[in-house]
């Protein structure tokens, strides 16, 4: 992947530590919270201690019923209260409960998003004791229909808005933001929103919950991180004539305006927030998430989950179903349907811990990997009409017309899904590669699920029951000839909480390939023989924040071999301090 973007630089490497960039900045702890204990007492700091009515609706300190009767002495909460005091664990059972009444994923979504607006701890507390239940509903593939409706279901803001009308302003806009010790930023353009398209301004459901995933599933504390949206118009004309759509009304902005708007905004994040701060690029269209990883790769710590974040935990994936599969990395032939950023991103990575197992030229690795796009098969003879990121895949090859005959003729291994487009490997597709191999390895990665490739239905009953499968969102058991069938999901949220939160503890300047790498060798490593025997590929989501903080460990540890890290002295056991650094969604006590 950095051999790819290093062309895009004119040969410039995140090694380099570019001179354009200097070390400054970072985030402290300014309270103190995040080294207290549970049993700490902690000061509920707004700008001036919180107390009475205002404590009440300040989600960060606010525990309801849950205020005991000292504080509700100390802090004016007598008569604002119902007589009653709960434990949190009884508000998580009510809330719970309440959730689970009802029947449309989109209300439960809603219903959760309350609780985050009003009750911050309780709202992480149930998410992270109910991982598995709850992360299809506040992210994919729930949260793809709350960008849909966006509008219509708005009720108070979230994050940051920055739009056209802030061209010349974003320093100022970034500083209305209450929050000054900000670690993690996750922005989006909305123009590509999952496998949905141009959802413009309405694309903030993405960042605001991958950044709740942040904090549930890798600990990285709610008031380190800011979700933006930088809203340049939308194409979608369904939107522009939506009464309720929140955005700029206005058909895209790009060329010129678009990239000054983007410098002018990484460069206030950078002045604003240092050196340190991880700006994370969410469902940009592939023409600019290339780009913009190229450009500020070397100069900001950047990170684009769409590329890295899907190429490492596929890689994972792919690594670990070798135990199903058998053979080495380089015995298998791959073949992608789709060629945009999920797709090349995933190649690339492969090729690269390929080239890294075998000591042989990434040159020579990309040979094994074949990409299908909506014209076919690319080869070299369309070489001259590729975009930059497709040409390192066009190898030698007669033109193929169709992904059946490209399963045909280049006899696949390993069969991934990356194209957005729903229902593509069909009964014939899946039927020819299960007839070249015993355990085919099918991928069919593209979200939502109305997207997805194939089904896990699908999948076991066209193999007869012999595919391993994995998909980008969630499927139930499959039952096939008395045998029930468990599909693993290839979703973002195994690596990039565990990622992100390596990245901070180490204190990280830049994003290397070698700490993707190392993250997906680190999650491969957690799938048990008991995953094993039920034919998943990928952990339990019920072990998650020990997945996170082992993953953060060893980027924390890669980025301290490569030099890159500058949070000094190197602490002796990284997995301890990554676990003492995690925030823990329980309430505390307050003087």
């Amino acid at each position: 992947m950095e051999s790819t973007l290093k062309a895009l630089r004119d040969g410039e490497s995140v090694l380099d530590l570019s001179p354009r960039s200097t070390v400054s900045g970072g985030v402290e702890d300014v309270y103190g919270e995040d080294h207290a204990t549970e049993d700490q007492l902690v000061t509920p700091w707004n700008f001036s201690v919180a107390s009475g009515y205002s404590l009440l609706r300040d989600p960060q300190y606010n525990k309801g019923l849950a205020f005991t009767e000292k504080e509700r002495d100390a802090h004016y909460l007598r008569g604002l209260l119902p007589p009653t005091v709960t434990s949190q664990q009884l508000q998580e059972k009510q809330w719970i409960n309440n959730i689970r009444q009802y029947q449309v994923p989109l209300q439960k979504y809603m219903a959760m998003m309350e609780l985050q607006e009003t009750n911050e701890r309780l709202f992480y507390k149930l998410l992270v004791d109910n991982v598995e239940e709850l992360l299809p509903i506040v992210y994919t593939p729930t949260v793809g229909e709350a960008c849909q409706k966006y509008g219509s279901i708005f009720k108070r803001p979230q994050g940051l808005y920055i739009s056209l009308k802030e061209k010349g302003k974003i320093l100022e806009v970034l500083k209305n933001w209450p929050e000054r010790s900000i670690q993690v930023i996750v922005v989006t353009d909305g123009e590509r929103i999952l496998g949905l398209g141009d959802l413009g301004c309405q694309g903030m459901g993405i960042p605001v919950g991958k950044l709740a995933l942040y904090t549930a599933l890798g600990g990285v504390r709610p008031s380190a991180c800011l979700p933006i949206t930088i809203d340049v118009g939308t194409n979608n004309e369904k939107l522009l004539n939506d009464e309720f759509y929140i955005g700029l009304r206005q058909k895209r902005a790009t060329g010129k305006e678009y990239s000054e708007l983007l410098h002018e905004f990484m460069t206030a994040v950078k002045q604003n927030y240092g050196e340190k701060v991880l700006v994370q690029f969410e469902d940009f269209a592939n023409h600019n998430a290339f780009e913009l990883l190229a450009k500020y790769g070397t100069t900001h710590l950047v990170f684009n989950d769409d590329i890295q974040g899907t190429a490492s935990v596929v890689l994972a994936g792919v690594v670990a179903a070798l135990k199903l599969i058998g053979g080495n990395l380089a015995d298998h032939t791959f073949l992608f349907l789709g060629a945009g950023e999920a797709g090349t991103g995933i190649a690339e990575l492969i090729a690269l811990e390929m080239s890294k197992q075998t000591k042989t030229p990434i040159e020579e690795t990309r040979k094994k990997i074949w990409l299908v796009d909506s014209k076919g098969l690319i080869v070299s003879s369309r070489k001259a009409s590729l975009q930059h990121f497709k040409k390192p895949w066009a190898h030698e090859h007669d033109p193929v017309d169709s992904l059946l005959n490209a399963v045909k003729v280049i006899k696949p291994t390993i069969l991934i899904g990356s194209s957005g487009v729903g229902k593509q490997f069909t009964k014939e597709v899946i039927e020819a590669v299960t007839s070249i191999n015993d355990k085919p390895l099918v991928m069919a990665l593209s979200n939502p699920t109305s997207q997805s490739e194939c089904t896990a239905e699908e999948a076991y009953h066209w193999s007869e029951g012999r595919a391993i499968f994995a998909s980008g969102s969630p499927f139930d058991p499959v039952e096939y000839k008395g045998k029930v069938y468990y599909s693993g999901q290839a979703n973002n949220a195994y690596i990039f909480p565990g990622f992100g939160l390596g990245l901070v503890i180490s204190g990280a300047i830049r994003v290397h390939d070698d700490m993707l790498l190392a993250a997906s060798e680190a999650l491969a490593k957690q799938v048990s023989e008991e995953n094993y025997k039920k034919g998943l590929i990928y952990p339990p989501f019920s072990d998650i924040r020990k997945i996170s903080a082992n993953i953060a460990a060893h980027v924390a540890a890669k980025a301290y071999e490569l030099g890159l890290a500058t949070r000094l002295p190197r602490p002796q056991n990284l997995l301890k301090y990554a676990e003492s650094c995690m925030y823990t969604p329980v309430y505390r006590n307050y003087r």
